[in-house]
């Protein structure tokens, strides 16, 4: 039973220790994508991951095993498109970018929208992504979520949304601006249908965010969305104000309930000192954790910060550098306190904090106030969330933007982060660019203590950087793989000291465990010094030993102090080990633990080299687990006298062991008991010292005498002989010396005892020293120290010692006089004849002192001697004068004091340099040309002697000689000279020459561009720049820096405006961030952006056998990244192969072109078939990816295949071309037949039409040249307006709102205007406006006309916020279409203006069509309408049948041919001045249509509504002396039977040139009234007579009834009307240009259709489609009268062409509005239309309050106090109040 107990615990012991050991050994998991991965989201319940790649959504298990996969590209598409794709032209496959992964988790689902069709999205199933949910691309613009456009990014978070008391689930969007997006900035997109909503329908359509433009210029980056406390925020970047491009990142803050985004404010975030760091990249939310909180706190920039609240955690970079980044922390308690800061101050307190301007509306250009609530402090918790009638959206100014310190910066760009709390204490994992992830443990001073482990490096690290469901691993997602890394890896780490060493918060020593992990495996974690954390750099150490060492001849029991030692229990063994001893260790209370130690024979030998021996004494428990090492040491007495052998005793008595000396036997002992005077224990030893002499010369015999201490103890055994002598006891000194060569060297000297041969202790150290070393002439030797007793010995001709010169008497060496100085060079050899160059003279006893120089001449000619150049005996340096022109050769002279002379045999010549050219003669201004100057006896003086200038630019010299080369330096002057510059050369002092006009200093070269922009590391890349002025070049280079690499190349090819380089190759890590220059001689600039990339990797080449016929395909990965299919080498053996495609991770190769052989002959002999190698080069790269072998194909079935085949099909393809030939061109003559016909057919109507048209245009010349935008009589916008709003009203011109003028007293101006400014705020309230037009509607008393009036001073009030109008008018149609279609009589809708909202919308459309008519429409049509009323005017025209000879209708035609004349009839006006203006009528005319085309002519210039009326003026005619009133009917007037014919010029027989006056006609008021009574009645006599212009109609019908039944007549009719066909022929062909330019403008192009057209008729469709209304019902909607603008253009087909066209989506219409809301409500009476609409609400007073009552939303918004407050203000009305 024992024995399987003892079995099943090994068994339990040894699975234990596997299972840490697999932990501790987890493989990193990883998932390979296909295509770029652009989102990534992790199932909160499942744990699984959903990848959104380029085309494909992958559904990963949690340990990235690959569960299913959805294609979701490429799709037909094109950027224009409007799905269904179907109905789209030019489309082409496109692939689908993931733009949003969102996890639905309620319902199972998963939102995926992509970059197709204009960004729908899709629902998938979360545990199979195969299985599709939902999917619609027909429901139109509302569903448009995402963005087509690559660079613009999407965020989402999941809310919910209530609406009658239902609950939906929702998901909020945060978008980037695109150039063909139709969404909204931010929106709500609601999950299922409800009603008119249908799945992905933006439900909220808000007019603050949604319906302001947010243009691109704004460039809004969004990063992260998150939801916390009921708000949602959005974290981005974008411009301040579209000004200035450089980024702020803001976070803005939405109330989850708020239905409308009222509450949509933005707080700008600063990171870094002057938020350096301004662009946000990533966000991580998260708890801060118990220790970061308290050091926020403690910091006191973050306010009171605890570890259950949530810290905004955000990585952020420079806009412009790549190569910086930080990390800066926001609790969201400081944001939320900022944010309503900044609500309180523009609700409360005029958009102040502290007196400074702290809000204001981003995304407009307004300037008024707007900022006006006062709502009380105590009031505001209620508008938390905003009001209709509050301003909004609402910033911050920069001045209270939210600011933060950096907390850890780094030297790459950051671009995502994610952070965890491990122990209280909080990791951040930060990511970079090149793919690497940091870790970083944010204390006090936070620090980077590890780098995950993976292989991403190289790749951008995606931003959803996030942890598994258990926080225990990381999931890394690069650009086409994610990896699951464990946080930490505590387990690989064996001991405690490495364990530490990772300073890891996640790990710590498990002391009793013997294992690194964290705190919740460690199962006695929380006893007392159980689990020691890494970061506090602590393990169980051994403090000390008692006894602290021990003899190596002793051994006894051991106490270790252990403080940090942890609670050993009962139950734990403790035991030492030492080498293979092991002693059991029992525990005192004061954590010692104590040990028995090894016998002797146990302890190890100790090192020759050491007096002692280390061994390491380790405490174990339960037998495996070591708490603590330390090393022991024994110590070996006689070891010590090994550390100096010259003093033994010293060493031993001086040892840290408190050894002992015997003097008898000299040997060094363990410290006893032994006591005498030949034990030494802390005495003196005996030893010798103080020798001397202590400088002893070479070769020459001297005794020494040295002191001895302590000798006593050797009387009895030891005698010396004294003094020693030093040649017999060390050898000769002097041989060791002359090996030395130095001067003098240092000789230790030692005592032996004679009689034991032992050595004693010796302190003798002497110098050796050697008189002739470096003393070689008689100068030197006496310039030696005196201590040295040196002498210039004459005889031996040598320094010598004093006493080894032998002068027999005759002579004291130290009075010998040296030799006569002897020169033996001099430099240089040549100088210029005016002097001022130094030349040396070297050679020997040149003097001792440089007072010993007397004088030099050189050339005969005195040499000014540079003392403090002056080397002793040798070297003299002196400045030569001016040279005599006679005597320019001839040696130096050197006099010493005393007379001595010296002369050189080598003669000095002097002459002067003649330069007589530079090359090159241009360079670049900054620098670094080396010009080569050649010339005569250039190489006068020396190098140091010359200086080169260009333009007093120094050129510093490189290379001296009979050629001088020198580099120029930088031009510093702004501008370059135009003229070359001169060179001068200066030798010396006194000599300058020059070459004029030498050097040119050119403009810098200039580089434009260059391509390609990346590299891998390997180098080798062609890379060719691109600019100008690169001739002027001599040396070219690109260079690559990094932090500790720097690598170059030299440009291989190079012309004027071309470079090309080979990248260098980079042999260090790319953990680095490197900047790639071009320095172009002195000139360098950084080549931005150049990117360096990790090396491709290749895969194992899986097919082995090649034929001529066959693609190879080559895998890997990273081979798009900085290579081309054109750079890309491939190569089989070796023959090279074309790489035809290169993607990035395949490449295919076409066959070798011959057949290859192996580059090595080392298979020759082999007859097997022959392996070769397939290499791939990328530039300096090689790659063998594998061995191939290649096959031939027999080719002999060709030659048999190619005759048999190709021949007879040559036969039969040439009868086919005869006979093809023949036919065609029998075919071709008949052709020209028909064509002949043809041509004559038209040739007459062809003709007709040309006169026609020509006749047209000459006429018109004068009106063309007129129709410039400044000529054709356009209304201004405030004209415009005001005539299509309140002309019509019963006061017409006189309206009030045509004058602008008010009546208000002086006193009461102020007060009024800020009550209607107040009244303007209540007005922006949707719940009022709403309220305040139904009432009136629901009134009896308010008519039609004050329908129309009401609508009008809307649209003014309101014209400074149409988006806001917009919106309450689609709000108001709505309820009408309901009305109209349940009336089952939709079809009436619109066709009178029943009601506010119809004449809203059709004001809405006049301004909104005001632009396109003076743009696009305008000019066209009336050019057309011109042309048609020339073509019309030049005939007759029937003014009661409103027929004309000359028309466009076949049933508008004059059928009788009437007689007339065309007349020039010169006309004065009346009051105008004498010019009179010459008019063309025809004589058959009635006058009123004389009057029309003579005010036409006459007032051109003007609009028509400006222009007199007919009846306005009167028109006289002066044949004499007397004039006659023309009319069109009176006394005068003929009669025919019952029928009474119209007046016209040839009833008054007026004739060509005749002069009439046009006058006005003058009325009083009354008058006019009684006159506009009379000419009513006159036109109704008129109608009730028989009146008749040109044709009698009733006579022309009994003409043609009498005559019916004639054959004649009945020809006659068939002739008349062929002539009719070809009069409308010759009209229509004449107007045809103008036809033609007019619907090319308004109807044939897309671009022109006005937008507001698009976006209505796109609201009809949508309601249509809604309420299942018929097209023909749609039809009527659009063309009734309701929008007259358009009604008279358009037709069935041209509905159908805009309804195909693009969506004007509800942003593209608001940015429209709010253009022409910021063009024209300025030059509005807005004060006037706010004044009389109160006059509306003052009128309905009573019902608007009682309808305000009632409703709930007004009652929260307190609208009715509002509205009496105003009341009080305008009226003094009695309110409440």
């Amino acid at each position: 039973m024992e024995s399987w107990v003892s079995l099943l615990l090994f068994l339990f012991c040894h699975l234990t220790s596997q299972a840490h050991e697999a932990r501790s050994s987890t493989p990193v998991l990883e998932y390979l994508s296909e295509n770029f991965i652009n989102n990534v989201v992790q199932d909160p319940r499942t744990g699984r991951i959903y990848l959104g790649a380029v085309n494909t959504i992958y559904q990963l298990g949690p340990s990235l095993q690959m569960e299913a996969r959805a294609e979701t590209g490429p799709k037909e598409d094109a950027r224009t498109c409007t799905p269904p794709a179907s109905a789209c032209q030019d489309t082409k496959p496109m692939p689908n970018l993931n733009k949003l992964l969102l996890v639905h988790p309620s319902n199972g689902s998963l939102i995926v929208c992509g970059s197709r069709y204009r960004g729908i999205c899709s629902l998938l199933n979360l545990t199979n992504v195969e299985q599709q949910l939902y999917y619609s691309d027909s429901k139109g613009e509302r569903t448009y979520v995402a963005s087509i456009e690559d660079n613009v990014n999407v965020v989402a978070v999941m809310s919910s949304y209530s609406k009658d008391g239902q609950n939906f689930s929702v998901f909020l969007v945060g978008k980037g601006y695109g150039t063909l997006d139709s969404t909204k900035l931010i929106s709500t997109r609601i999950l299922q249908d409800f009603r008119e909503w249908v799945v992905f329908e933006s439900i909220i359509e808000a007019s603050t965010v949604q319906t302001t433009p947010f243009a691109p210029k704004y460039l809004h980056d969004f990063r992260h969305a998150f939801k916390e406390d009921g708000f949602v925020y959005f974290l981005f970047s974008r411009t301040l104000d579209g000004t200035d491009n450089k980024n702020l990142t803001f976070v803005s803050r939405l109330c989850e309930e708020d239905h409308h985004y009222y509450s949509h404010t933005e707080l700008q975030l600063n990171c870094g000192p002057n938020n350096r760091y301004n662009k946000v990249q990533a966000a991580f939310v998260a708890s801060p954790g118990k220790e970061l909180a308290r050091v926020m706190t403690e910091s006191s920039s973050y306010g009171n910060v605890v570890s259950w609240s949530k810290v905004l955690f955000m990585v952020a970079s420079p806009d412009d550098d790549d190569s910086d980044s930080a990390l800066c922390m926001y609790p969201l308690s400081s944001i939320n306190e900022r944010l309503v800061d900044i609500i309180s101050a523009c609700y409360s307190d005029s958009g102040k904090i502290g007196g400074y301007p702290a809000v204001h509306i981003p995304y407009t250009t307004k300037t008024e106030e707007f900022c006006t609530s006062n709502i009380g402090k105590e009031l505001l918790k209620n508008f938390t969330c905003g009001a209709d009638f509050l301003p909004s959206p609402l910033a911050s100014k920069p001045r209270f933007a939210l600011k933060a310190n950096a907390v850890l910066t780094m030297s790459s760009l950051l671009t995502a982060v994610a952070v965890a709390v491990e122990n209280d204490h909080t990791i951040a994992f930060l990511g970079n660019n090149k793919g690497e992830v940091f870790k970083v443990h944010l204390t006090e001073q936070p620090y980077v203590y590890s780098k995950m482990p993976g292989h991403t490096v190289g790749e951008k690290v995606n931003k959803n950087l996030f942890f598994d469901l258990l926080q225990s691993n990381l999931y890394i997602t690069t650009e086409k793989k994610i990896t699951k890394v464990p946080v930490q890896t505590c387990l690989q780490k064996k001991d405690c000291q490495s364990c530490v060493e990772l300073k890891d918060p996640y790990c710590g020593w498990c002391v009793l465990e013997g294992r690194c992990t964290r705190r919740s495996e460690c199962r006695r974690a929380e006893e007392k010094n159980g689990w020691l954390w890494s970061p506090k750099q602590q393990c169980v150490k051994i403090v000390s030993f008692f006894p602290a060492n021990l003899s190596c001849k002793n051994t006894e029991k051991v106490k270790i102090n252990i403080p940090s030692l942890p609670t050993i229990g009962p139950s734990d063994r403790l035991h030492c080990i030492i080498q293979s001893f092991q002693s059991e260790g029992t525990m005192s209370e004061s954590s010692q633990v104590s040990c028995n130690l090894p016998n002797p024979s146990h302890i190890p030998q100790t090192p020759e080299d050491q007096d002692f021996v280390a061994v390491a004494i380790r405490i174990f428990v339960n037998e495996t687990v070591e708490l603590a090492m330390k090393e022991f040491k024994f110590y070996n007495c006689a070891a010590t006298v090994r550390k100096s052998e010259n003093t033994p005793c010293m060493s031993c008595v001086s040892s840290q062991w408190g050894c002992q000396w015997n003097v008898h036997d000299h040997t060094c002992s363990d410290m006893d008991n032994t006591v005498g005077e030949h034990i030494i224990k802390h005495r003196q030893c005996p030893h010798f010292e103080n020798p001397d002499p202590v400088l002893i010369p070479v070769g020459y015999k001297t005794r020494i005498s040295f002191e001895g201490i302590n000798l006593d103890l050797y009387q009895v055994k030891c005698f010396f002989k004294t003094p020693l002598e030093t040649m017999d006891q060390i050898g000769d000194p002097v041989s060791r010396f002359s090996y030395d060569k130095s001067p003098e060297t240092n000789v230790l000297f030692y005592v032996k005892d004679k009689e034991s041969g032992k050595k004693m202790d010796s302190i003798l150290n002497v110098t050796l020293y050697n008189c002739s070393m470096g003393r070689e002439d008689c100068s030197l030797c006496k310039n030696a120290d005196p201590k040295y007793r040196c002498v210039w010995c004459a005889k031996q001709k040598a320094c010598v010692y004093e006493k080894l010169c032998s002068t027999q008497g005759l002579e004291n060496p130290y009075e010998i006089e040296c030799p006569a100085p002897q020169i033996s060079y001099i430099i240089p050899h040549f100088g210029p004849l005016k002097g001022g160059i130094s030349i040396t003279i070297r050679g020997s006893n040149l003097g001792i002192h440089k007072e010993d120089i007397k004088s030099i001449t050189v050339v005969g000619a005195p040499c000014k001697h540079q003392e403090e150049k002056y080397s002793v005996s040798t070297s003299v340096v002196c400045e030569i004068g001016p040279g005599d022109p006679e005597n320019l050769w001839g040696p130096v002279e050197v006099e010493l004091k005393g007379g001595k002379r010296g002369t050189s045999l080598l003669h000095f010549t002097y002459r002067n340099p003649i330069p007589d050219a530079v090359k090159p003669a241009k360079g670049p201004k900054a620098g670094g040309t080396l010009i080569t100057i050649t010339g005569k006896f250039l190489d006068t003086g020396s190098r140091e002697d010359v200086q080169v200038t260009i333009g007093g630019v120094e050129c510093t010299v490189e290379q001296f000689g009979p050629v001088i080369t020198c580099r120029t330096g930088e031009y510093r002057a702004d501008k370059v000279p135009s003229d070359p510059l001169t060179v001068t050369m200066k030798y010396g002092k006194s000599t300058t020459t020059s070459i004029p006009s030498a050097f040119q200093f050119m403009e810098n070269p200039t580089i434009l561009d260059h391509e390609p922009k990346g590299s891998f590391v390997c180098g080798g890349r062609n890379i060719l720049v691109t600019g100008s002025g690169f001739d002027l070049i001599q040396t070219a280079v690109m260079k690559v820096q990094g932090d500790n690499v720097t690598a170059f190349e030299f440009a291989h090819e190079k012309n004027d405006t071309a470079l090309q380089f080979r990248s260098p190759t980079l042999n260090d890590s790319l953990n680095q961030h490197f900047k790639t220059y071009i320095q172009l001689d002195n000139w360098k600039r950084e080549l931005k952006p150049f990117d360096y990339h990790p090396d491709p990797t290749f895969h194992e080449l899986t097919k082995k056998v090649i034929t001529e016929a066959s693609i190879i395909i080559v895998t890997g990965r990273g081979f798009s990244k900085a290579m081309t299919a054109k750079e890309a080498q491939a190569f089989v053996g070796d023959v090279l192969c074309v790489v035809n495609t290169l993607q990035d991770e395949k490449l295919f190769l076409d066959p070798p072109s011959t057949t290859p052989r192996a580059r090595s002959r080392r298979h020759r002999r082999d007859t097997r078939p022959e392996l070769l190698d397939l290499m791939i080069k990328f530039g300096k790269g090689e790659w063998v990816v594998g061995s191939v072998q290649y096959e031939q194909k027999n080719d002999l079935s060709l030659y048999i295949i190619i005759p048999a085949v190709i021949v007879p099909m040559l036969l039969i393809i040439a009868i086919s071309v005869y006979c093809y030939r023949r036919k065609s061109q029998q075919a071709e003559r008949e052709y020209e037949k028909v064509k002949h016909q043809l041509e004559n057919l038209e040739e007459s109507v062809r003709d007709r039409c040309k006169k026609e048209f020509t006749d047209l245009m000459i006429e018109m010349e004068d009106h063309t040249n007129d129709l410039s935008e400044g000529r054709i009589p356009f209304l201004d916008y405030k004209t415009y307006t005001d005539r299509v709003f309140f002309l019509p009203s019963k006061d017409g011109a006189n309206d009030v709102m045509i004058t602008g003028r008010l009546d208000i007293p002086e006193a009461r101006r102020a007060v009024v205007t800020q009550a209607l400014n107040q009244f303007s705020n209540l007005l922006n309230s949707k719940t009022f406006l709403i309220n305040f037009i139904r009432t009136l509607e629901r009134s009896h008393d308010f008519n039609a006309r004050a329908k129309v009036y009401f609508a009008s001073l809307l649209t003014v009030a309101l014209h400074g916020k149409l988006e806001y109008y917009t919106d309450i008018m689609r709000t108001l149609l709505l309820e009408l279409m309901n009305d109209y279609v349940n009336s089952k009589n939709p079809k009436l809708m619109l066709r009178r203006s029943e009601t506010v909202v119809e004449r809203m919308l059709c004001n809405w459309m006049s301004i909104c069509l005001y632009q396109f008519l003076k743009d696009s429409a305008g000019e066209p049509l009336y050019k057309l309408f011109r042309a048609i009323k020339h073509q019309i005017e030049k005939g007759p025209v029937d003014a009661r049948l409103k027929k004309a000879k000359y028309t466009l209708n076949d049933t508008g035609l004059l059928g009788d041919d009437v007689e007339y004349s065309v007349l020039t009839l010169q006309v004065l006006v009346h009051g105008e001045g004498p010019d009179v203006t010459p008019v063309k009528v025809l004589n058959c005319d009635t006058i009123s249509q004389v009057k029309e085309k003579i005010i036409e002519q006459v007032y051109r210039n003007l609009p028509y509504s400006l222009r007199p009326k007919v009846d306005s003026v009167t028109l006289e005619w002066r044949p004499g002396s007397t004039g006659q009133i023309l009319s069109d009917l009176d006394l005068t007037s003929q009669k025919e039977g019952r029928w009474k014919r119209v007046n016209t010029l040839a009833h008054y027989n007026v004739r060509d040139n005749a002069t009439l006056v046009l006058s006005r006609v003058v009325h009083t008021q009354q008058n006019y009234d009684q006159n506009q009574e009379n000419h009513e009645e006159r036109n109704a006599l008129l109608e009730d007579d028989k009146v008749f212009h040109l044709v009698r109609p009733t006579d022309e019908l009994d003409e043609i009834k009498s005559k019916r039944g004639s054959i004649k007549d009945k020809s006659m009719t068939k002739a008349i009307t062929e002539i009719y066909l070809t009069r409308l022929l010759s009209v229509k062909g004449t107007l045809q240009q103008f036809v033609d330019d007019f619907f090319r403008g308004v109807l044939c192009s897309v671009a022109v259709v006005p937008p507001a057209v698009k976006y209505f008729f796109d609201f009809l469709d949508e309601q249509a489609l809604k309420h299942n209304v018929d097209e023909e019902t749609i039809h009527i909607w659009k063309t009734n009268r309701k929008s007259p603008p358009i009604r008279r253009w358009w037709t069935s087909n041209y509905y159908k062409g805009v309804r195909k066209m693009v969506p004007v989506s509800d942003q593209d219409m608001n940015t429209h509005l709010a253009e022409v809301s910021r063009s024209h409500t300025d030059r509005l009476n807005t004060q006037v239309a706010l004044h009389q609409l109160y006059q509306y609400a003052s009128k309905y007073y009573d019902g608007i309050i009682a309808s305000l009552d009632e409703d709930p939303a007004a009652q929260s918004k307190q609208l009715t106090l509002r509205l009496q407050q105003i009341a009080a203000a305008l009226e003094n009305k009695v309110t409440d109040l």
